[in-house]
């Protein structure tokens, strides 16, 4: 198995519902479900790829508070040379609601001082040489983003390919972040785009020629992957072929991070050798039964439990 890596936001997710409608200000309201988890689209990857059982390395940050040194003890060993900021650890509250959806209460707290230093003490390169680097939470790691040439220089050096997924800016999709962002795809090997993500920054409407028109401005020999949530997930290969695969049907419990864990289950198998529409079988799979379980699990050696139905 090529080796894996995730670089990018591990942050503490306190999750809240359902609630619907959205409360009245100053009132109170009881709801059935709550969970403290280790979160960040960086830190749901990494979790699911441990509960599947995948060897893999990661880089973050976090804050030199109690929250920061529990999300140091989820991940044993791996956080070893993680980089401890003074500053409170990053806090998003999620309320869910009963359609699925949820809204996000989030604090600054230590992601925006996440560093390319931080990333070379925690990742050999020499080791991941070969292997996948999934690149994650850019609009939220200010300090790391201002170094991204930097950071795809170290990948390249290695023979490292970077996965990017964004997540979404704070601001939206403004023209900045949209060139910003078609930049680093640039130099990107692999793109996990969600439909919006893709048709936004192609301005086409159709999400299999959105995914064309970004692929045709990635390196040569780039895999663009669109994840379409209910609806399964495409991708195009680096044979320029179009592949897709539909997901599951489950009850869905909880959406959160659900991208974030098929980029997990996705790049195993694609560090396994996997063909490209194994891969998007494994990511739609794990993905599902992830969003359909409470409490979460994915299937994987850790995961003994069945999806609630």
């Amino acid at each position: 198995m090529r080796p894996l890596a995730v670089i990018g936001n591990v942050n503490i997710d306190l999750i809240l519902g359902p609630a619907a409608p959205w409360p009245k200000a100053g009132t109170e309201i009881i709801v059935d479900h709550d969970e403290l988890r280790v979160g960040g689209a960086a830190g749901n990857s990494a979790l699911a790829w441990q509960a599947l059982g995948v060897e893999f390395g990661i880089a973050a940050n976090i804050g030199s508070d109690q929250f920061g040194r529990w999300l140091s003890e989820a991940f044993g060993h791996r956080s070893d040379k993680w980089q401890v900021r003074p500053e409170k650890t990053t806090l998003s509250v999620g309320i869910t609601h009963p359609d699925g959806e949820r809204t996000f209460f989030t604090t600054r707290g230590h992601l925006p001082r996440f560093s390319l230093a931080d990333v070379f003490a925690a990742l050999d390169g020499t080791r991941l040489s070969g292997g996948y680097a999934l690149l994650c939470g850019s609009f939220l790691t200010d300090d790391l983003t201002a170094d991204y040439d930097a950071l795809f220089d170290w990948a390249d050096s290695h023979g490292i390919t970077v996965a990017l997924d964004t997540g979404w800016p704070l601001d939206g999709w403004t023209n900045e972040n949209c060139a910003a962002t078609r930049a680093w795809l640039s130099r990107s090997g692999i793109a996990l785009l969600n439909e919006v993500e893709s048709t936004t920054l192609a301005g086409i409407a159709d999400p299999i020629e959105a995914a064309r028109h970004i692929r045709s401005h990635m390196p040569e020999g780039a895999i663009i992957v669109v994840k379409q949530g209910p609806d399964g997930a495409l991708a195009i290969g680096p044979d320029g072929l179009l592949v897709s695969v539909a997901a599951p049907a489950v009850e869905v419990v909880d959406t959160i991070g659900a991208g974030d864990v098929f980029n997990a289950a996705f790049l195993a198998a694609l560090a396994s050798d996997e063909p490209l529409m194994s891969c998007l079988e494994a990511g739609t799979a794990v993905a599902s039964r992830a969003i359909s379980t409470l409490p979460r699990n994915y299937g994987g050696p850790s995961s003994p439990e069945e999806p609630v139905r």
